[in-house]
C-alpha cells in the first residue's frame, strides 16, 4: 500500500497539473493520463469557445482502483459572456452594413457607370451611405472595383435554417458567387448544427420593417413611449431583462422603436431632436411575429450559430424568431 508522503506527493502533482505545469508522475503509482472532449459545454465555455478539456486520472496499487479529474477553469461568468455576445453583435451589425453598401456599390456602378449625376441608383446609395455614415474610403474602394475584370455583380439571396429548441434563422446573402455562399454556409451548419430549411419554411415567422434602436440607458421608457407614439411609431419592442443584469447589461440592451418606410425619417428626425441617441437600421430588419423562449443551452446553441453565419464575408445579415 502507498505511503501517506507518496499520496501527498502525488496530491501536489494534480494541483500543479491543473494549474498548467506538468511534471513527470511518481514511480509509486501506474499512472494514466486521458484527455477528453466534453460535449457538454457551460453557457459560457459554449459561447467563448469551442470546447473545454478534462483531464481524467486513473491510478491505482494493486486492486485498488481511484479516479480524479480536473476540469480546466472559466475564464467569464454567464453575465460576462452575455455582454460579450451582445457587444460582438453590435460591432458586426455595423461591418456588415458597410459591406453590404460597398457591395450594392459594385452593382449600381456594373450596371450604371460610375458617375453619380447620371447613375441615379448610385446617386441614392451615396446619400444613404452619408445617412449610416460609411467611411467615404470604402465607397471609393468599391466604385472602383467595380471596374476590375472578372468583378460580377452581386445578387441577393435568402437561406433559412432550424435551429436548436424550435427556433428558426433567417440568413440573408449578397455574394457574386453563389455556390460559394452555399457551400459555406452548409460548412457552418456540419460544423455548429442546425439544418438547413426549404424556401418558405422559415421566413413566415417574420415580417420586415424600418427600426430605430435605442439603448435602454439612453432614455427613460415613458419619454421613449410619449415621443415615439407622437412621431407615428407602429410598436416598440422592449429587450429582453434579466433581474440579475449590472449597468454594464442594460447599456448593450436596446428598445426598437418599428415605423412604416414611409414614416421612418420623420420618426428619426423627431427623436433625434428630443436629444435621444439613435442607431438606424442597415435599411430594414427582420422582426419575429412571435418570438419563442428556448432553454439557456440552445439559446447559447444557437448564438454560436449565429456567429459563425455572421463571419461569413458573404452573409450581410442573420436573424432568430427566439427571445434574445
Amino acid at each position: 500500500m502507498a505511503s501517506s508522503s507518496s499520496i501527498r506527493s502525488f496530491g501536489s502533482l494534480i494541483c500543479r497539473f491543473s494549474n498548467g505545469v506538468f511534471l513527470r508522475p511518481s514511480h509509486s503509482f501506474a499512472l494514466q493520463r486521458k484527455l477528453f472532449f466534453s460535449e457538454k459545454l457551460s453557457s459560457c465555455s459554449r459561447y467563448s469557445s469551442s470546447g473545454k478539456w478534462v483531464s481524467a486520472f486513473h491510478f491505482g496499487t494493486g486492486n485498488s482502483v481511484r479516479k480524479i479529474r480536473t476540469f480546466a477553469p472559466l475564464f467569464m461568468g454567464r453575465r460576462s459572456c452575455k455582454i460579450a455576445g451582445r457587444k460582438t453583435a453590435q460591432d458586426a451589425k455595423k461591418t456588415k452594413l458597410y459591406s453590404r453598401i460597398g457591395k450594392e456599390v459594385v452593382s449600381a456602378v456594373k450596371k450604371g457607370g460610375p458617375n453619380p449625376v447620371s447613375n441615379i441608383v448610385l446617386a441614392a446609395l451615396l446619400e444613404k451611405a452619408k445617412e449610416f455614415d460609411v467611411p467615404k474610403e470604402i465607397l471609393e474602394r468599391n466604385i472602383k472595383r467595380a471596374s476590375e475584370k472578372g468583378q460580377e455583380a452581386y445578387i441577393e439571396k435568402t437561406y433559412e435554417v432550424y435551429g436548436y429548441g424550435g427556433a428558426g434563422i433567417v440568413v440573408e446573402v449578397l455574394t457574386d458567387k453563389i455556390n460559394r455562399s452555399v457551400a459555406a454556409i452548409r460548412g457552418v451548419l456540419k460544423d455548429c448544427g442546425g439544418k438547413m430549411a426549404d424556401s418558405g419554411s422559415i421566413a413566415f415567422k417574420f415580417k420586415r420593417a424600418r427600426v430605430v434602436n435605442i439603448k435602454v440607458t439612453d432614455v427613460e421608457k415613458d419619454q421613449l413611449l410619449s415621443i415615439a407614439l407622437d412621431a407615428g411609431a407602429e410598436d416598440i419592442i422592449e429587450p429582453l431583462l434579466d433581474e440579475d443584469d449590472s449597468e454594464e447589461d442594460k447599456s448593450e440592451r436596446h428598445y426598437k422603436v418599428v415605423s412604416s418606410a414611409e414614416n421612418y425619417s420623420d420618426m428619426l428626425s423627431k427623436l433625434r431632436d428630443a436629444g435621444i441617441p439613435c442607431e438606424t437600421d442597415n435599411g430594414s430588419e427582420l422582426l419575429p411575429i412571435n418570438p419563442i423562449e428556448v432553454d439557456d443551452e440552445a439559446m447559447d446553441l444557437n448564438r454560436e450559430l449565429m456567429s459563425k453565419l455572421l463571419e461569413l464575408d458573404d452573409v450581410d445579415a442573420v436573424y432568430t424568431d427566439q427571445k434574445l
